[in-house]
């Protein structure tokens, strides 16, 4: 009793611990050995709590499980974790030393046919591009100057590489493909390679495209109409888009797509959100990007 009083003292000080997490019920008496061992449960801290620390020391003093022992974090996995705690998604942030005309035209217009396919009806099709950017969440007028400019969204989705990382200088979109062992790659799309914009819009479309047609496609009609669209194509189209929308870009790791011949792989940094065995049971949506997720 005495230990467990002595828990309760040491977490519920904020100049020890920085978060009190809910833990009353993870503090149990167990036998062992003969003895009595205090087993304590620490579960995962709310996103807007993190990172916790002790001693009143954010950079010396947060720590991460792997396996049996307790790591230091990383002045990188620390800042992550201080990108993660707002309430906004950080796709929200005005950008005021850009404005629209930064981003890549063809992009924007390629969005825009997309968009009126798609949105029959929408009265967002008539705007002109300036208010149809701000319509979908890809310009904001700023509070500084009163201007229309790009948020960070829109620059990720209609901008050119060279802009984009000036903002995130880590920002690279790979896709590889290895069916040939003997070579290093039989087909590769990035970012930075200076042949296309590569923006998210861009890259989606390019890599999907060429993910769709490796998938097998069973001769299936719809009335008179071959149905193309498997409930696998779906499924390879849903990853790439949740891999792009909930990438970290501020991180130090670009996203990552590996195609061979057996497996598909989808790489993006950051952790996930909503913690994997929620992320598992489903039902949960905080993507890192929401505006970029809404476009």
């Amino acid at each position: 009793e005495h230990l467990r009083q002595d828990f309760w003292n040491t977490v519920s000080n904020r100049s020890k611990v920085s978060a009190v997490l809910p833990i009353e019920s993870e503090v149990e008496v167990l036998e062992a050995d003969g003895g009595m061992v205090l087993a304590i449960h620490v579960p995962r801290a709310p996103r807007d709590e993190r990172p916790v620390y002790i001693n009143n020391d954010l950079f010396g003093g947060t720590y991460r499980r792997r396996g049996e022992g307790d790591y230091r974090c990383t002045r990188q996995e620390i800042s992550a974790m201080l990108r993660d705690q707002g309430s906004e998604t950080m796709d929200s942030k005005v950008l005021d030393d850009l404005t629209v005309a930064d981003f890549n035209a063809d992009t924007v217009r390629a969005y825009r046919t997309r968009f009126r396919a798609a949105r029959q009806g929408s009265s967002w099709t008539d705007l002109d591009d300036e208010r149809f950017l701000r319509a979908i969440g890809a310009a904001a007028v700023s509070r500084e100057d009163g201007r229309l400019h790009p948020t960070f969204g829109g620059l990720l989705m209609f901008g050119n590489d060279y802009d984009i990382v000036r903002e995130c200088p880590h920002y690279f979109l790979d896709y590889q493909e290895t069916l040939d062992p003997t070579i290093r790659w039989t087909d590769r799309v990035h970012s930075g390679d200076g042949m296309w914009s590569g923006n998210l819009f861009d890259f989606f479309f390019r890599v999907n495209r060429k993910l769709a047609e490796s998938l097998k496609t069973p001769f299936k009609l719809d009335g008179i109409f071959r149905v193309d669209d498997t409930p696998m194509h779906k499924a390879v189209r849903e990853a790439l888009a949740n891999c792009l929308f909930n990438a970290d870009y501020h991180g130090v790791r670009g996203v990552v797509v590996r195609r061979t011949s057996d497996k598909l792989v989808f790489e993006n940094p950051g952790d996930i959100r909503t913690g994997i065995e929620q992320m598992r049971l489903g039902g949960v949506s905080d993507p890192r990007n929401g505006l970029v997720m809404k476009m």
